[in-house]
C-alpha cells in the first residue's frame, strides 16, 4: 500500500459518475461474466483503491479495465488506471507510466489491442481521451530513447520459451513461432500498408488491429534472439499502421498511443530509426490537429534519437515533417531552410544501403508532396509562395505510381488549393473536381478534412457559376456528420 491516492483511477472514476458502491457491485457482476464468480468487492475496497493507492490482486485489474473502456467508450489500459505492478501506482512521475519496463511492452501492446477490438465489437467510437502534450512525451522519453538499446538479459541460455502472464482478458493462446511464421507475418504487413495507401485507414484497421494483438501474444513467449528482434520489427511496424490507419478515421488518442506502442516495439527490437519515426507519425497527427509546437517538441525527440544509422533519406522525411510544423507556425524563413535540408538530404541518399521496408513509401514523389503540403499551409500566411506549392504537388502527382490514390487526392487538394489561394480560380476548380471523382472510394477522413479546408477556400469565390457548382458537389461529397471530422477537432492543414 502506497498511502498515496491513486490520481489516474480518481481522475477516471470521476468521468464515469459512478459512487463507489456502484462500482464495487459493477466489478464483480463483470467477473462474475470474464469468468471469475468468486470475486468479491465492496465499497471500503474501492475507496482503498481510489485514496490509498492500494493495487488490487489479479484478476481485479484486468475487469476494472474492461468496465472503464465500456464506460467511457475508449481504451483504458491497466496501466491508464495506474494499477500496473511496478512503481508507485498512483504517482504521475511520467506521462502514462512511459517509458514502460520492457517486460511490460508486450502485455500493454496485449491489453491495449484487446480493449481496441473490443471496442469495434461493442460499436463503440473510443475519441473521449485526450492527446498528451508533445512536451510531456518527449520528457518523460528522451533518456530511455537515447540510450543503448539492448533485448532482456535475463533470458534462459539457447532461447528456450518461456511462458507469460496473460496481458488480458482478450489475448488468445500464443505459442513461439519460427521464421517461416515470422516471414508470413512481415508479408502480411506489407499487405496492409498497400491497403492503407490505396483506400485509407477506415477498412482495415480492425484486421491489422488483430494481427498486432497475435503478435503481442507471440512476444509473451522468448525466442532466440535474431527471431525476438524480428517479431518487435513485425510489432512496430504493425503499431505504426494501427496508429495511422486509426488517425486516418479521426481516432486520435488511440492513434497516439498506437504511436507509442510502435516506438517501444522498435526499441525493444534495437531499431532506433524505426522507433524515431513511429515518434513522427505522432508529430504529423499533430499537425493536423493544429498543434504544431507539440509537433516540434516530438520531432527534436525523434531527430535526435533516432541513432546513427539512420539513413539520410529518412532524415529527409523528419524535415518535411519539422517544416510543415513551421509551416503552420507561418515561420517562412525556417521553412525554406528546413525544407532545403531535406532535399540535401533526400539527394545524398545513393541507396547503397536498401532502405527498410517501412520507409520504401517515401519516394521523390513524397519529397514534392510533403513540400506542395507545406507551401500550401504557408501560403495561408505569406500567399506568394501558393505558386511553389502548386509546382511540388504537380510534381508529386505526375510522379505518383498505382496504388497511391489517397496520395493523389491529397496532391489534387493541393493543388486547388494553392491556386485559390493565388487567385485562379478556373484551374482551383479543375484540380478539385479531379480529386471528388474519388475521394468517395476511401475511408480516409483525412481526405475529407482537407477537402473541408479547401472548401473554405472557395468562398470568396463563391458568385462564379462554376464556383457555385463546385462548392455544392463538395457539399453532397463531405460526411453528414462533422463530429467526427478533424474541422470538430480544430484540424488545421
Amino acid at each position: 500500500m502506497t498511502k498515496e491516492p491513486n490520481t489516474r483511477l480518481s481522475d477516471l472514476f470521476g468521468l464515469t459518475g459512478w459512487s463507489k458502491g456502484e462500482l464495487a457491485r459493477l466489478v464483480n457482476r463483470h467477473a462474475a461474466a470474464m469468468g471469475y464468480p468468486q470475486l468479491a468487492t465492496d465499497t471500503s475496497r474501492v475507496r482503498r483503491w481510489i485514496d490509498t493507492g492500494e493495487v488490487p490482486r489479479d484478476p481485479v485489474p484486468k475487469v476494472l479495465a474492461s468496465l472503464f473502456t465500456e464506460r467511457l467508450g475508449r481504451v483504458v489500459t491497466i496501466e491508464d488506471l495506474g494499477l500496473a505492478r511496478h512503481g508507485r501506482a498512483g504517482k504521475r512521475q511520467s506521462t502514462d507510466g512511459l517509458p514502460w519496463a520492457p517486460d511490460r511492452t508486450a502485455a500493454v501492446l496485449t491489453e491495449f489491442t484487446g480493449m481496441d477490438l473490443m471496442l469495434n465489437r461493442r460499436g463503440l467510437v473510443g475519441a473521449g481521451a485526450a492527446l498528451a502534450a508533445g512536451s510531456a512525451l518527449t520528457s518523460a522519453m528522451y533518456d530511455w530513447l537515447h540510450t543503448d538499446p539492448a533485448l532482456a538479459a535475463d533470458r534462459p541460455p539457447g532461447g528456450a520459451a518461456l511462458t507469460a502472464e496473460p496481458a488480458g482478458h482478450d489475448r488468445y493462446e500464443a505459442a513461439p513461432v519460427g521464421s517461416q511464421e515470422i516471414e508470413a507475418l512481415e508479408r502480411s504487413v506489407e499487405v496492409f500498408r498497400a491497403w492503407d495507401a490505396a483506400r485509407g485507414g477506415g477498412l482495415q484497421r480492425k484486421a491489422v488491429v488483430g494481427q498486432l494483438n497475435e503478435v503481442g501474444g507471440i512476444l509473451a513467449y522468448r525466442h532466440p534472439d535474431h527471431l525476438q528482434r524480428r517479431l518487435w520489427g513485425v510489432a512496430a511496424n504493425l503499431a505504426v499502421l494501427a496508429g495511422w490507419m486509426s488517425h486516418d478515421v479521426g481516432l486520435e488518442p488511440t492513434a497516439q498511443k498506437y504511436f507509442v506502442i510502435a516506438a517501444h516495439a522498435a526499441r525493444e527490437g534495437g531499431d532506433r530509426p524505426r522507433a524515431a519515426e513511429a515518434l513522427s507519425r505522432a508529430a504529423r497527427q499533430m499537425v493536423h490537429l493544429g498543434r504544431p509546437d507539440d509537433a516540434l517538441d516530438l520531432m527534436k525527440l525523434a531527430k535526435s534519437g533516432a541513432g546513427d544509422q539512420t539513413l539520410p533519406r529518412t532524415r529527409a522525411m523528419f524535415h518535411t515533417i519539422e517544416a510543415w510544423a513551421q509551416a503552420s507556425k507561418g515561420q517562412v524563413q525556417a521553412v525554406r531552410r528546413t525544407l532545403g535540408e531535406a532535399e540535401d538530404l533526400f539527394v545524398s541518399d545513393k541507396g547503397d544501403v536498401p532502405p527498410p521496408s517501412w520507409m520504401q513509401l517515401f519516394n521523390e514523389a513524397d519529397l514534392h508532396g510533403m513540400e506542395g503540403l507545406v507551401y500550401r499551409t504557408l501560403a495561408e500566411h505569406d500567399p506568394s509562395v501558393a505558386s511553389i506549392a502548386h509546382r511540388h504537388a504537380k510534381e508529386a502527382l505526375d510522379m505518383r505510381e498505382n496504388g497511391r490514390q489517397r496520395s493523389q487526392i491529397f496532391d489534387h487538394i493541393s493543388i486547388a488549393s494553392a491556386c485559390f489561394i493565388a487567385d485562379d480560380p478556373e484551374q482551383a476548380d479543375r484540380y478539385a473536381r479531379m480529386a471528388l471523382l474519388s475521394i468517395g472510394d476511401t475511408s480516409s477522413h483525412r481526405t475529407w478534412d482537407r477537402l473541408r479546408e479547401m472548401y473554405r477556400l472557395t468562398g470568396r469565390y463563391a458568385d462564379f457559376s462554376s464556383i457555385e457548382d463546385l462548392r455544392e458537389e463538395i457539399e453532397q461529397a463531405l460526411p453528414k456528420d462533422p463530429g467526427k471530422t478533424a474541422k470538430g477537432s480544430g484540424a488545421r492543414v
